[in-house]
């Protein structure tokens, strides 16, 4: 009996020696840590004073454009809140990622945002890390590459509200949907990337492929889905203690707008299509301290029926519309920021039947704030709006003032954003 286990104790040795010398040392044991992924939570908190009571700025809107984009208003059964949208205090979202390598080919990141809405599934996606030869490819719900702001979370822009052209063109989320994305770096010496996206086609306030009403009769028939194609080319080069990165963008996709359940409401049936151009400019003073010029110009194309159910009626609509923002941010250390931003939609040629609307095309907004940063991991915003582009159901414009107090403090391991 000795025998046969001290034999089997030398093969059990003569095993375990030639694993070793095949396994490395990191392989040999379980490391339970290898598989937490990075949680971190962020936690947007605001203190609003505006110069017009909830009650009238949530009926404010673009002619021909949009409405809702302040305030909160309903579509249906649904309550719908933009950032900042209430006099006094705003809990706009605590923000819960997740974030964690695979294996030695895929990452993966999910985003939920949870609100007195609710809970949503912001970002969710896996993404590919060994394709090699400059290829990337992401699937699930993702944030869009579409321009420059889109694929940025709230809590990483400069301002604590979206830009007017693009709140107006696509709504609060931008670009967020299903879909999958594949991306190609050129092998240059600069910064060159092209990429290329096919997307489910759910933006409310452009996009879209539902069917609108009673599926046997309805106001509107929907179009298969995916329905939205986007494609941009993005470069950056350095000059000294500069960087200049710019791009092109351009997406296109079915459209099914829903405003049945609304004040005055219509249903829209086309197709759309949203041209995009970026520059940035970011100049480092110091380790701490930078310039940073940041604009963006969209221009979009829309043409469909626009069933209007009270009276009825169903015009050809024929929509170009164009609008920028510009904003210039001066980092004064690792505690002060300081920016200003232009907004304006310059452009607003809306056709019924091939007869021009007379909509309105001065829409503009002004803006200014000072951040206070006690660590990465909290900052203290103060922001004023001088908002002139909004007018009522009356075709009045309304001048909208605004103080927006806003805290952003976040906890855990949170992944560094890209330039």
């Amino acid at each position: 009996m000795k025998k046969i286990l001290l034999a089997s104790a030398l093969c059990a040795t003569l095993v375990y020696g030639e694993a070793a010398k095949v396994l490395p040392v990191e392989k040999r044991t379980f490391d339970q840590s290898k598989y937490i992924p990075d949680i971190s939570a962020i936690l947007d908190f605001s203190y609003v004073n505006n110069s017009v009571g909830n009650d009238e700025i949530a009926h404010l809107e673009l002619p021909g454009i949009a409405h809702g984009l302040l305030g909160e208003h309903s579509h249906g059964s649904s309550n719908h809140a933009t950032y900042n949208s209430k006099q006094g205090f705003n809990l706009n979202y605590a923000e819960v990622v997740l974030s964690s390598n695979v294996d030695p080919f895929f990452s993966m990141d999910a985003v939920f945002h949870f609100s007195k809405n609710g809970v949503e599934v912001e970002e969710a996606y896996f993404t590919t890390t060994a394709l090699g030869n400059g290829l990337r490819a992401r699937g699930g719900k993702l944030n869009s590459n579409f321009g420059y702001l889109n694929a940025q979370h709230h809590h990483y822009w400069d301002f604590g509200d979206m830009p007017l052209v693009y709140e107006a063109f696509l709504g609060m989320h931008g670009i967020n949907e299903l879909g999958a994305q594949i991306q190609w770096t050129a092998p240059t010496p600069f910064y060159l990337m092209a990429g290329f996206e096919v997307l489910q086609g759910e933006n409310e306030q452009m996009f879209g492929n539902k069917t609108i009403g009673n599926v046997e009769n309805p106001i509107a028939k929907g179009d298969n889905a995916p329905s939205l194609y986007v494609g941009y080319v993005k470069a950056s080069h350095d000059i000294g203690d500069t960087t200049i990165f710019g791009g092109v963008s351009y997406a296109q996709g079915s459209s099914r707008v829903d405003h049945s359940e609304d004040e005055t409401p219509y249903v829209f049936s086309g197709d759309s299509k949203l041209y995009g151009a970026d520059f940035v400019v970011l100049h480092s003073l110091n380790s701490y301290s930078s310039i940073k010029w940041q604009s963006e110009w969209l221009s979009r194309e829309m043409g469909g029926i626009q069933y209007n159910l009270n009276p009825i009626s169903s015009p050809n609509i024929n929509k170009k519309q164009s609008g920028l923002y510009s904003q210039l941010i001066y980092t004064h250390d690792k505690n002060w920021k300081t920016g200003v931003r232009y907004d304006t939609i310059y452009k607003n040629d809306v056709k019924e039947d091939g007869i021009d609307a007379n909509k309105p095309n001065d829409f503009k907004k002004y803006s200014a704030m000072i951040e206070y940063h006690t660590s990465e991991f909290a900052r203290f915003r103060l922001q004023y709006n001088r908002n002139n582009a909004m007018y009522n159901e009356n075709g009045d414009k309304v001048d909208v003032n605004s103080i927006i107090l806003q805290a952003n403090i976040s906890i855990g391991a949170h992944a560094a954003h890209s330039f």
